[in-house]
């Protein structure tokens, strides 16, 4: 349990290092924020959704696994 503890916290540390998009996401909002549109607010919403999915996952994987092994353990 120590080493997931571990291996999460470096995990989630390393993410606020990276601050990558895509280079057409980011020409497109970058070029309809100069014009003074508001695509790129809804395309930066579509990028923080497309991000979030995999956590999300991620994160209903790992209650369900504990549910699972606190199951198991009780019988």
């Amino acid at each position: 349990m120590k080493k997931v503890q571990i291996f999460l916290g470096c995990y989630f540390l390393s993410i606020f290092f990276s601050y990558s998009q895509c280079a057409m996401c980011r020409v497109v909002a970058e070029s309809s924020q100069d014009a003074g549109g508001t695509i790129a607010n809804g395309l930066n919403s579509g990028i923080l959704y497309l991000m979030a999915c995999p956590y999300i996952l991620i994160l209903s994987g790992l209650i369900w696994t504990y549910y699972r092994d606190k199951i198991t353990i009780k019988n």
